[in-house]
């Protein structure tokens, strides 16, 4: 039977409550008006449709008790006409108010004399235990009017005299439609289950309910029968309807908690813990009550409060549907509320969790400074409540505060906290941060009551993903001794032999998966099919079927054949060409301004957009395989062989001979596909570019970014070069945007790819160039970490290069210690929203080829990072990286004026001890500026006087200031325009001077000569 999703909907169990109330009112009266009440029509029709099919199926069997028609299957719409039945409801309450009202509708038609007559001699056959003809007799009575109930009864009780209670069942069934008792329906519900027969008794369940809607224990008994043949949606729709009748109440959450997550309806789930989170905080505002006496608190039932499993289980659901916020809000005031401090509510304007801060001396090596006014409270907080805030704070990239917590989870015993060790280790994993995660892995892998090949494996590829390839290698080889089946493992370990060129022993691991997966193949499947296992047949009105959680294969859809398949490829491959055939055209015209050019352009270009994009060939999920055309030519193997195959072809072509192995990998690359549908990949590129563009200048920046983000997971676009002038299309839609930390983003990929190149971080500088969102992203703390990085790598390359290792997966150089282990780079920290994507390697020489280190030192890295610290107005720290980069180049003007401003900037704080000093030290650097940068003809420039005039405007001497400012401006009255942008820079310095000394008609004709428009 299959129930509909409303069943146990809002208007049945609303409606419900009116009639409970409206039926108390009537206890006083007599018994024989409230038998003569009859059913609310909405009940009456919905179980005189049932009868009518089952009656239909009998008749067309022509035999009550023939078993052929308990093989159907009915789908039973229990609550069809909801709205109609409150209406009915109300009007039914009123019933049996008033003596002597007009008696109401007795059940079942007005029955003929004929069939009264068949009636009374089956009964007298049934007396004189005459049960053959009794049965033959109610058989005729019940062809004539199947309604009639009385025939129903008499032939299931000569059933059940002739020790045939099936049959006898399923008659009482059939007569019980007639009676509308709920008393009944619940007795044959009851023996339904006995026998077997799950799918009746559940029917049986719903009657109940029907009828009597206060009948919760019908409810319940029913959502446990459905937890037991695993139908979990009605076993939910129950538990739905109970928690209706008794909301919030936690016994009736606990069960339906394990079925909502077997069905990923996750948010139903958080949403009902939260509001019976939020009515028990109502209903408690202080917390729970604490009983003094421990005898009064056994007499409190455990399901009228919401308990600290409960808060738990909110906050993992959260967690789960990573609304981070949400868990952590619930730990910290959810466990206020049970400690009594609910209304301490100035925690909630804390964003760290210094509520929950534990002693200093008992932090150990992770020590968090707290700012502000308010200290941190010291309140006690249960381990698993913290390993929930360690976890929330990891996902949500608060990596301090999260690894605060997870230290104090970490200190406890293994044995006792595994589970919760684990998942802080799948967070920072997660997370990539393989430094942290590795050493919780290796800690459960030490013990053999928690370690697991799960566990293996994970610290097998965090040793890999920090350089240990020979480390992560040992782990791979002692889960393939525990597990000699385990062909993922030996694959991961084939990969890493081939990366360390040790192709013999990735070729033997190799055939070993071959081999085994052959040997499978051969081997015959004994998996039971679904619906083979014996269900109870005979009595059950319904078929009755035992629900798997196998998934059932879909039908089998239409294939195209390959002439059919390339004949659709030709079309569209001439519809591409047609339509970039025309964007070229329209090209040029758009660029003039024709608007229905325009117009045009962008149809024709939107459609080659999303025909590339939706693409599956051009976007598979193994970004090694370039792309093959979209009609490849198909080698004859399994699917799941592809990998292995593959890898063996390259391991034996290694090892027959490098030579050839190079020839005939130069030859592969020259098959490469370079066009898709008649149109180059680099046309293509250009196209993409394009709309991109204009999509941007249009102001949808963001259908911009996705189209070009999802271009760079093209597998046609995997070579470095087209990585970059992707990357470089997205940095100038967002400078034009105004989205300049993605542009910020961008920049630091390409950084990450062109290790010690300084054109990289120029186009990071090209890219920030001025303004105060472009200073926001300057100065941001990712980027200043991720220059601080590059500029240790740097100058490390340069002093102590023995120090720095090759790694071969990110293809970048990382500094390790002197004892030989790699140290962490702490990508973690920067949150990248996507992988590195490096390029395709030609060849394995290419691959495992290391980039040339520098060999001496770069200015404008250390000067970078200066000029980073001095926009954050770290005056101290810009100084000193500053004047290491004049060491390096005293001769740049550009460093000179960076040492004078931030000179003068430590000069104007009050921490500075030798103002005097840092002044003339500013006025040294900004003189040789001006030595440096004058013109040929020893002209000065106007940018000088303005620096001048601007340094001595900060000082407070005005003359002098004043002097400087109005140099600038005879300059750009003599040589015109080009000294525009600074002139008015000027002119609104001097303005300012003017008006704070009082000479505002000055000031008004600055104002009216350079700052009118």
């Amino acid at each position: 039977m299959d129930e509909e999703d409303d069943f146990y909907g809002e208007s049945l169990v609303d409606s419900e409550s009116d009639y409970a109330d409206d039926s108390e009112s009537d206890d006083g009266e007599e018994e024989s008006e409230v038998e003569e009440v009859e059913l609310p029509q909405g009940v009456q029709a919905e179980i005189d449709t049932d009868f009518n099919r089952l009656v239909s199926n009998i008749r067309m069997t022509d035999d009550v008790s023939n078993a052929a028609m308990l093989h159907r299957e009915w789908d039973f719409n229990i609550a069809q006409q909801d709205a109609e039945f409150r209406d009915d409801l109300r009007e039914a309450s009123g019933i049996g108010k008033k003596k002597g009202r007009k008696r109401g509708r007795q059940h079942g038609p007005v029955l003929s004399h004929q069939v009264r007559a068949l009636i009374g001699e089956g009964n007298q056959a049934y007396v004189d235990e005459n049960i053959p003809e009794a049965i033959r007799i109610m058989q005729e009575v019940i062809r004539i009017e199947p309604r009639a109930s009385s025939a129903w009864s008499v032939i299931a009780q000569c059933y059940e005299d002739s020790n045939e209670p099936k049959k006898a069942l399923q008659l009482r069934i059939m007569a019980a439609h007639l009676r509308h008792d709920a008393d009944e329906w619940e007795r044959l519900a009851a023996q339904s289950r006995n026998l077997g027969y799950n799918q009746q008794a559940m029917y049986c369940f719903s009657k109940v309910y029907s009828l009597d809607p206060t009948n919760v224990d019908a409810l319940w008994d029913r959502a446990s029968l459905a937890k037991e043949i695993n139908d979990l949606r009605a076993a939910r729709h129950s538990l739905l309807a109970i928690l209706k009748r008794f909301p919030h109440d936690m016994t009736v959450l606990a069960e339906l908690r394990p079925i909502l997550i077997e069905v990923s309806d996750l948010p139903l789930c958080a949403s009902l813990y939260q509001a019976a989170l939020e009515h028990y905080q109502t209903v408690q505002p202080l917390g729970p009550v604490q009983h003094i006496d421990p005898s009064l608190a056994e007499q409190t039932p455990p399901n009228q409060t919401f308990g600290f499993i409960d808060l738990l289980v909110l906050a993992d659901l959260y967690n789960t549907m990573s609304e981070c916020d949400n868990a952590i809000q619930i730990i910290r005031k959810g466990c206020r509320w049970l400690q009594g401090r609910a209304n301490q509510r100035f925690w909630d304007g804390c964003v760290d969790d210094r509520e929950y801060d534990i002693p200093r001396e008992d932090m150990g090596n992770v020590i968090i400074e707290r700012s502000g006014d308010i200290q941190p409270g010291h309140y006690p907080l249960d381990v698993n409540a913290r390993h929930r805030l360690a976890i929330a704070r990891i996902k949500l990239g608060d990596v301090e505060e999260g690894k605060m917590h997870a230290s104090i989870v970490l200190a406890q015993d293994v044995l006792d906290y595994a589970a919760l060790f684990g998942e802080i280790a799948d967070s920072y994993f997660e997370r990539e941060m393989y430094a942290d995660a590795r050493p919780i892995y290796e800690v459960l892998g030490a013990d053999p009551a928690t370690s697991s090949l799960y566990v293996l494996l994970q610290v097998a590829v965090c040793r890999r993903m920090l350089g240990g390839l020979q480390e992560a290698a040992e782990v791979y080889k002692q889960v393939i001794d525990a597990d000699q089946t385990n062909n993922d493992a030996k694959m991961k370990l084939a990969e890493l032999y081939e990366i360390m060129d040790e192709p013999r022993k990735a070729l033997e691991l190799v055939y070993q998966v071959i081999d085994s997966r052959k040997r499978r193949t051969n081997q015959p499947e004994a998996t039971p099919t679904p619906g083979t296992i014996p269900q109870p047949q005979g009595a059950s009105l319904f078929e009755e079927k035992s629900r798997t959680k196998s998934k059932t294969p879909a039908p089998g859809k239409s294939r195209l054949s390959l002439a059919e398949l390339k004949a659709l490829e030709e079309q569209r491959e001439r519809e591409v060409i047609l339509g970039y055939t025309r964007a070229e055209d329209l090209w040029p015209r758009m660029l003039h301004g024709d608007a229905e050019a325009g117009r045009e352009w962008m149809i024709e270009a939107e459609k080659l957009v999303e025909m590339f994009r939706e693409t599956r060939n051009l976007f598979v999920t193994t970004r090694d395989y370039d792309f093959k055309g979209m009609l490849p030519k198909r080698r004859i193997q399994r699917r799941d062989d592809t990998e292995e195959d593959r890898m063996v072809s390259r391991l034996e072509l290694n090892e027959r001979d490098k030579h050839t192995r190079r020839a005939k990998d130069d030859g592969q690359a020259s098959e490469k596909v370079n066009s898709f549908r008649g149109v180059t990949f680099s046309s293509w590129l250009r196209v993409f570019m394009q709309y991109a563009f204009v999509l941007t200048k249009r102001g949808d920046y963001d259908q911009a970014e996705e189209i070009l983000r999802h271009i760079l997971l093209s597998n046609a676009y995997r070579d470095s070069n087209s990585q970059n002038t992707i990357r470089i299309a997205i940095i100038t839609c967002a400078v034009h945007a105004g989205k300049f930390p993605v542009a910020t983003e961008q920049c630091r990929k390409i950084i990450n790819t062109h290790q010690f190149n300084n054109e990289a971080f120029r186009l990071l500088l090209v890219s920030l160039a001025s303004g105060h969102r472009p200073t926001d992203s300057f100065v941001s703390s990712t980027l200043q970490k991720h220059t601080l990085r590059e500029l240790r790598l740097h100058d490390a390359a340069v002093k102590t290069p023995e120090l720095m290792k090759w790694n071969v997966v990110g293809r970048k150089y990382n500094l390790s210690s002197s004892s030989g282990k790699e140290e962490s780079s702490k990508v973690d920290e920067e949150a990248d929203e996507e992988a590195e994507i490096p390029g395709p390697p030609e060849n394995n020489a290419t691959e495992k080829t290391a980039i040339r280190m520098p060999t001496k030192n770069n200015p404008i890295i250390v000067a970078l990072y200066g000029q980073m610290s001095l926009a954050a107005k770290s005056y101290q720290s810009a100084i000193f990286y500053l004047l290491h980069a004049y060491d390096y180049c005293p001769e740049d003007p550009v460093v000179c004026l960076s040492l004078a401003i931030a000179s003068l900037g430590r000069a104007m704080q009050r921490q500075s001890d030798n103002r005097h000093h840092m002044i003339a030290q500013g006025m040294a650097f900004l003189s040789q500026y001006r030595t440096l940068r004058k013109s040929p003809g020893d002209e000065m420039l106007a940018e000088v006087d303005y620096n001048f005039g601007r340094a001595f405007h900060q000082l407070g001497l005005h003359t002098h200031a004043v002097t400087h400012y109005e140099r600038v401006l005879e300059i750009a009255e003599k040589r015109g325009s080009e000294y525009a942008s600074v002139a008015k820079e000027a002119a609104y310095n001097l303005s300012l001077i003017y008006v704070t000394t009082g000479a505002v008609p000055l000031a008004d004709g600055l104002y009216r000569r350079w700052l009118s428009i």
